[in-house]
């Protein structure tokens, strides 16, 4: 269980790196991943495409799995990014609901959440990454967007917070730990 104690890293938002906020978050850690490390995958990926997009002039900017001023990476960095610190990611069947997570599964490292955000009176419309996190015993949810990690007080409510957020339209990624 949690004490006065615990100590919670949470990294906050910055521009569109809301991807790396989230990873760093997950894994508790600064520099866990860091933009170069992000933009390393993006352009791997790019490589590693057979169907490759031809060149535009906007192509120095908008980049297929990244945007490179402000960020906004895409699920695909995301996986290769977690793949090679030796974690599995499962996409949850949203049909489901949250009642089939198993919340208690000691090989979840957490849950990675994509929802869509709109701002500016429905001008601005996008994706956000936040992280769900159990920590000795307690889940926060350690969104970039947050002043500070908020703290669930059992279960009930994270499921409550999954089941919103998949009704929603959000995405819920179970990040696992490899258990070889």
């Amino acid at each position: 269980m949690a004490t006065e104690n615990t100590q919670i890293y949470h990294e906050r938002q910055r521009l569109q790196f809301c991807l790396l906020h989230s990873l760093n978050n997950l894994f508790q850690q600064k520099d866990a991943f860091t933009r170069a490390s992000l933009n390393e995958i993006a352009e791997k990926l790019v490589l590693d495409d057979p169907s490759k997009v031809s060149w535009t002039p906007l192509s120095v900017l908008f980049k297929p799995h990244y945007n490179a001023i402000t960020g906004n990476y895409d699920i695909n960095v995301l996986m290769v990014a977690l793949e090679g610190k030796g974690k599995s990611v499962t996409w949850h069947d949203r049909r489901n609901g949250s009642s089939l997570i198993n919340l208690d599964d000691d090989t979840l490292m957490g849950i990675v959440l994509n929802v869509t955000v709109i701002k500016y009176g429905g001008l601005w419309k996008s994706r956000h990454w936040i992280t769900l996190k159990r920590i000795d015993g307690v889940w926060y949810n350690l969104d970039s967007d947050l002043i500070a990690p908020e703290t669930f007080k059992d279960d009930e409510e994270v499921r409550k917070f999954l089941d919103c957020i998949i009704n929603h339209g959000g995405e819920v990624l179970l990040v696992m730990n490899d258990t070889q």
